[in-house]
């Protein structure tokens, strides 16, 4: 089922779902398992899972570093397929503009096809790590705006080299990002706006929002959007604070303003397990105020550990 006919069925209800990381190359999925059993007692309607861009690694060859393309965490369409045989549940691959050509795009949006996935999650994606600025793959897209075009060409029966006409083309519902602290390489919040609703006049279907601690900056996002004539389903992304380091990276990644009282109460914490509590606690408090304003969805970033994300989700679901 698409997302937005969950969000329909719902009737003004918030719905859960969250996001996960497929593991390392080599690892076994049953650790993914394990961390996605305790929270399909609250009854997602979907997962999203991640997709990483191509990275360099350096192996020694003959007294020499080779240097070498590769991908650390492959499998996301297949992992999309496992859950969904696995939990019965709709799962939502991320689609990225970096390090993937259009026609491997197309070939992407085929097989979700075949295997009956009908949501997928269209993004720029990051620069590669040895990068600066995000540099487009050749033969890729440039602009996330550019890949939601592509999906919904495929929606019309339009592929790159083929117009077919068909009822059994695609049908996906496409999902983009939005930013309520603008993304970082945008020069300004309205700026960034009109960027989001390029994508949307282009044919997304609904936005998922970064992280964000501060619910007024969501809500005045969301306003905003509103008065641009963004009318889709806004769904907010939660990630909760789980060790003290996030103090420095979630800001460094992600450009994400931490409110003071916070960053004062993760301070004074003594251990990473006390942070994590603190972490819980504060993502309690957004998460009940966004249900309060009628939010569709909450979706959690869980990266990898479910604990956290459970205790939240008891509070609320």
């Amino acid at each position: 089922m698409k997302i937005t006919d969950h969000i329909n069925k719902a009737n003004g209800e918030t719905l859960f779902s969250f996001e996960i990381v497929p593991p390392v190359k080599g690892k076994s999925i049953q650790e993914l398992y394990k961390n996605i059993d305790p929270l399909m007692e609250f009854k997602p309607p979907f997962i999203d899972v991640t997709t990483s861009r191509e990275e360099y690694v350096y192996k020694e060859k003959n007294g020499l570093l080779d240097k070498k393309l590769t991908r650390t965490r492959p499998g996301t369409l297949g992992i999309c397929a496992s859950l969904k045989h696995k939990y019965d549940v709709d799962t939502v691959p991320h689609v990225l503009c970096g390090g993937f050509t259009k026609e491997e795009t197309e070939y992407l949006l085929v097989d979700c096809q075949y295997l009956e996935i009908e949501n997928v999650m269209a993004l720029r994606g990051d620069a590669r790590k040895e990068e600066k600025y995000f540099t487009p793959t050749k033969g890729g897209h440039q602009y996330a705006s550019e890949l939601v075009k592509q999906i919904y060409d495929v929606n019309q029966g339009n592929y790159l080299h083929d117009s077919i006409e068909s009822n059994d083309c695609g049908d996906f519902c496409i999902g983009v990002a939005g930013y309520p602290e603008k993304h970082m390489e945008a020069p300004s919040l309205q700026s960034d706006l009109k960027r989001l609703k390029e994508k949307v006049d282009l044919g997304a279907d609904y936005v998922v929002t970064q992280m964000f601690f501060d619910n007024q900056k969501f809500f005045a996002f969301v306003k905003a959007a509103r008065e641009m004539g963004i009318e889709v389903p806004i769904i907010p992304g939660i990630k909760p604070i789980a060790v003290k380091r996030h103090l420095q990276l979630l800001p460094q990644v992600f450009r994400v303003d931490i409110p003071q009282d916070l960053i004062d109460a993760v301070e004074a914490c003594k251990t990473n397990q006390e942070v994590r509590q603190v972490g819980v606690e504060w993502a309690i408090q957004q998460s009940k105020e966004l249900k309060e304003s009628g939010v569709p969805v909450l979706h959690y970033y869980s990266m990898g550990k479910s604990d956290n994300i459970k205790a939240i989700a008891k509070e609320l679901f």
